[in-house]
């Protein structure tokens, strides 16, 4: 459980008042460029972040959760910003959805801006957060759960499940059935490239090639990127048999790039993707992919959040839900 800090706790350990510590941060022209040095290097120490909501009502808590989501335009967070939001919304709790994109500073700017509004909670997508990000949640004292990955140290609590574990399960699946030249389709996102190492380790221990074809694309991930990366992938010497991507999306991409060119899926080219969206199974052949229990890893967040405001403990702050793979027609 995170503690937080407190004014008090900055000008403490700066070794001035809570009074030089308020101005230095909210009106930096009051004090002197040597006295607020000495505070703001101790904010960049600590990781605190002012309550922005202190000049406001303190009867109440703010019944507010905020959800970092890395994009808005992918489907395969939908179920669980669903699940989320309605299991919060019963406790009379309302969902606030910010969007990181994909990279660390921005992420870091969105996290100060929600600190500030000090909401009841905090929902996280993935693990890998920059130092910086990370202090200032530690020290914010706001309950946290992470969602869609998994640690044995996370910041707070975890709702989650192993990306490398899926992407070796996934390689042994296609192994079991024959397929030795598996390329990979990956998005350029950290859980996406660790389903890919998960995949090349397994495949190592398979005593498959070394090098297997890789296909990076832009996150978040496209329909077209999946086409695209078809196109590169079959350009590959040894040739291909067997395609994982790192979102259901782009798997879609690749069974219309090898419907297009006349492949046979599975016969010359098997595809399994990652999500089972709601068009997987509607797909012609069916889509093979990995199930995530999106309204699970929803649910249990928001109980976490609602138990903790409430004062109450959680006794497993850590879930691995698991993965599972749907055998449909296209592997």
């Amino acid at each position: 459980m995170s503690q937080a800090f407190t004014v008090h706790d900055v000008a403490r350990l700066a070794g001035v008042s809570a009074m030089t510590v308020s101005r230095a941060l909210n009106h930096p022209e009051r004090v002197s460029p040597a006295m607020r040095a000495k505070v703001q290097e101790v904010v960049r120490r600590t990781g605190f972040v002012p309550n922005g909501m202190a000049g406001g009502l303190r009867s109440s808590r703010a019944r507010l959760v905020a959800a970092v989501l890395p994009t808005l335009v992918g489907p395969v967070f939908q179920e669980t910003i669903q699940a989320l939001n309605q299991a919060l919304d019963a406790k009379g709790y309302q969902l606030m959805i910010g969007q990181s994109g994909y990279d660390a500073l921005r992420e870091d700017a969105l996290l100060d801006a929600i600190i500030r509004r000090r909401p009841d909670g905090i929902v996280l997508t993935g693990i890998m957060h920059s130092p910086a990000g990370r202090r200032q949640l530690l020290a914010s004292g706001i309950p946290v759960v992470e969602t869609w990955d998994l640690t044995p140290t996370p910041i707070d609590m975890l709702v989650g499940f192993s990306n490398e574990d899926i992407g070796a399960s996934v390689c042994a699946y296609l192994h079991q059935r024959g397929y030795r030249r598996p390329a990979l389709l990956c998005g350029d996102d950290e859980r996406a490239r660790r389903r890919t190492d998960g995949f090349r380790r397994m495949g190592r221990t398979l005593g498959l090639e070394a090098d297997l074809p890789t296909y990076l694309a832009p996150a978040p991930t496209t329909l077209g990127s999946g086409r695209a990366g078809l196109a590169q992938l079959l350009n590959h010497p040894a040739g291909i048999d067997s395609v994982f991507c790192s979102s259901d999306m782009l798997a879609l991409g690749v069974l219309i790039e090898a419907q297009t060119r006349g492949l046979a899926v599975p016969q010359q080219l098997a595809i399994v993707g990652l999500g089972d969206m709601e068009f997987a199974a509607s797909l012609q052949p069916a889509l093979t992919t990995v199930r995530i229990d999106g309204t699970r890893i929803g649910q249990t967040a928001a109980q976490y959040i609602v138990d903790r405001a409430d004062g109450r403990t959680v006794a497993q702050p850590i879930v691995d839900i698991g993965f599972s793979i749907v055998e449909r027609a296209t592997a």
